[in-house]
């Protein structure tokens, strides 16, 4: 018999659905009644929904639901901006019209970002600027810097929000953070003269008094790592896209030291503490660079020989220069002007000398699975002159965001891939939650009676408990697409793509028409294969970089002939219903690098502990990457089309029924003959 609750819910979104002029689908059903159990009992869930299934709607509803009868903010996390977009300003405008008769009061939102996506206006009318960085100084970049600084000025005073996203056209990073300062840096509302007006109080402000924040996955992360609360008090936390959010944990997670950061650090405290100082904060900086530069890139197991006492004079040195600094004088008083340079200086001080402290402290625990962070040396592109750089990161954010999210919110996380290998455990273990055997399913989510609140009395060792919800897809898949695995080529190797890789794309394209999406492991990969098969077809090729990838996508959907060549950002972002894409085509199994550092000491780390290294962290990498991309073929449910994998090892490899459960449930072959001749009729 279902519950109340899943009879409120289902009656809610049937509400809204037509409201919306939308129609009802079954795994829609199924994931709002999850979601409203989970937030009734205070179990997490995990739901995977694919596309078509109407996600953002069926975790709104029970969200927006309990937000308005109890009072209590949801907040929603994603990790893209785009989506954040679509959130609120298309998805939640309309649903609040259309729940604001059943639930008796319109709900209201807000989207919360990061202090440094807003302008800061004790900077702007202070006068103070960060100083270029010598190695990038280049004086047309200047000269454009200060005039885009200037447009910025004048639209501080015309702007409601002060919020990046809304300054059209945008301006250059660097330019960016002249006018802004993040979360660290800030004065804060009692030190501040412009806290009043503050963009970004404003918008904190106006999220503390919404049902609903929108948000992303960086702020969870610095809520999470700060003693300070960032998002507004909240009971449940809603994360989309969530497949991505222990990478963009680990992101924000990150510290890195470099000699070019040591020196930017030390200019910016030049006019504050003596130049005694100064000149010995340099001199630390100069010597580790001088370390760094003379040894390769690498993940580091121990610290060589002579970097512990560099590091160790370092870290002194930045503390003494830290602790030079007086303090932030308060607002009003008359060196109130000089108070953003003095905060700015202390954070980047601060900040090299935390990371000083934990790469000083990585190598403490001798077993490497019980290690809290991993160090390596990497070789920065961007930078001209001393390239090294110094990173740390966590070796697992599982216990951060068990201790710091699932122990104070119900939590719902969802995305269109979230079963690697016909489980959600792999995951789940990502997340810090406890593996306990949730295989994929998709039985009805309807829950018997519940009481009141459907929360137990909290016991002292009571286990997190969560469960995982496959919603299904509104796609037939088997008679929608085929799954091609390109069983008689070679084995990629390291020296690029074969001529027959090569030979075998160039037949697919041709029997698709064009109307093809090259999904490739690197950009290299990605430029060869534009480059080689634009003087052999008649199709108009597109390679990412060419041009702004949204122009890029723009141009491939509107031009069935077309094809477009890309790695990363396309396996996850485009979206192209219709007829321009019949074939997504991928060249090889999307495994991490081999000397990816982070990937390395996770591998290592598992295998310490008795564990399969390989199929922990490079399996399960390339199981979700394969899933996303091969998600780009169907977009409707008139959509029909071939994803052709172009690496053998997915038919030969042990690992590869692993990876295949990752994946819709296509039709599958090998036989070359069969999808050239389904190919042909599909676009004939």
């Amino acid at each position: 018999m279902p519950s109340e609750v899943a009879t409120e819910t289902t009656g809610l979104l049937a509400a809204a659905v037509e409201a919306l002029g939308g129609s009802t689908r079954d795994g829609q059903v199924r994931m709002a009644n999850a979601v409203a159990h989970a937030i009734d009992t205070g179990e997490h869930l995990a739901v995977q929904a694919g596309t078509g299934t109407g996600k953002s709607l069926a975790y709104l509803v029970p969200a927006v639901a309990h937000a308005v009868e109890t009072g209590k903010t949801v907040v929603v996390s994603t990790a893209t901006i785009a989506l954040q977009r679509q959130l609120v300003e298309r998805d939640l405008p309309r649903l609040a019209a259309a729940l604001a008769g059943p639930l008796g009061s319109e709900p209201a939102f807000a989207i919360l970002k990061g202090r440094a996506n807003y302008l800061c206006l004790n900077k702007i009318h202070g006068g103070v600027a960060d100083e270029p960085d010598s190695e990038l100084f280049d004086a047309f970049e200047t000269s454009r810097t200060g005039r885009e600084v200037t447009r910025l000025r004048e639209w501080s005073s015309d702007t409601e929000t002060g919020d990046r996203d809304d300054l059209s056209p945008g301006v250059a990073d660097r330019s960016w953070r002249q006018v802004s300062v993040t979360a660290r840096e800030c004065l804060g509302a009692t030190n501040c003269s412009y806290a009043q007006d503050c963009f970004a109080e404003r918008a904190r402000a106006q999220a503390g008094q919404s049902d609903i924040v929108v948000t992303n996955h960086a702020m969870l992360a610095i809520d999470a790592l700060s003693p300070a609360n960032i998002l507004p008090e909240h009971d449940v936390v809603i994360i989309d896209e969530a497949h991505e959010l222990a990478d963009r944990i680990t992101a924000v997670a990150t510290d890195e030291l470099s000699a070019a950061s040591v020196t930017l650090a030390a200019r910016r405290a030049a006019k504050l503490v003596d130049e005694e100082l100064v000149d010995d904060v340099i001199g630390g900086g100069e010597l580790l660079g001088t370390l760094l530069d003379d040894a390769a890139p690498r993940l580091l197991t121990a610290l060589p020989t002579g970097w512990d006492s560099a590091l160790a004079s370092l870290r002194d040195r930045l503390w003494r220069a830290r602790s030079g600094i007086g303090p932030v004088r308060a607002a009003g008083d008359a060196d109130g002007d000089a108070a953003a340079a003095r905060s700015a200086a202390m954070t980047s001080l601060e900040e090299l000398h935390d990371a000083a402290v934990r790469v000083l402290t990585a190598f403490d625990e001798p077993d490497p699975a019980k290690r809290r962070d991993v160090v390596w040396l990497a070789e920065d592109p961007l930078k001209t002159g001393p390239r090294r750089v110094l990173r740390i990161a966590p070796l697992s954010v599982g216990g951060l965001l068990r201790a710091s999210l699932f122990a104070d919110a119900t939590v719902i996380l969802t995305s269109a891939t979230l079963v690697v290998g016909g489980s959600f455990d792999a995951l789940a273990t990502t997340w810090g939650l406890p593996v306990a055997g949730n295989q994929a399913h998709t039985e009805s989510a309807t829950i018997g009676e519940v009481t009141a609140t459907g929360k137990e009395v909290p016991a002292d060792e009571a286990p997190m408990r969560w469960r995982g919800l496959d919603a299904g897809s509104p796609f037939d898949y088997p008679r929608s697409a085929i799954l091609y695995v390109a069983k008689h080529l070679p084995p990629p190797g390291r020296g690029g793509l074969s001529a027959q890789l090569l030979a075998e794309l160039s037949g697919l394209m041709t029997a698709a028409h064009g109307r093809t999406l090259g999904l490739f492991s690197s950009m290299r990969a990605a430029r060869e294969a534009a480059e080689a098969l634009r003087e052999n077809t008649d199709h108009t090729i597109l390679c990412q970089g060419d041009d702004s990838t949204s122009t890029l996508v723009r141009r491939f959907s509107d031009d069935p002939a077309t094809c477009l060549f890309g790695t990363l950002s396309l396996w996850q972002g485009v979206d192209v219903p219709g007829d321009s894409l019949s074939l997504v085509v991928i060249d090889r199994i999307p495994f991490p690098r081999p000397d990816d550092p982070l990937a390395s000491a996770r591998a290592r780390a598992v295998e310490a502990a008795g564990g399969n290294g390989f199929m922990s962290v490079s399996a399960n990498h390339a199981a979700l990457l394969l899933a996303q991309g091969a998600g780009r073929l169907l977009r409707s449910t008139a959509d029909r089309g071939v994803v052709a994998v172009l690496d053998s090892r997915l038919a030969t490899a042990r690992y590869g029924n692993y990876l295949i459960a990752s994946l819709p449930p296509f039709w599958k072959t090998t036989d070359t003959a069969t999808v050239l001749a389904a190919l042909d009729r599909l676009t004939a």
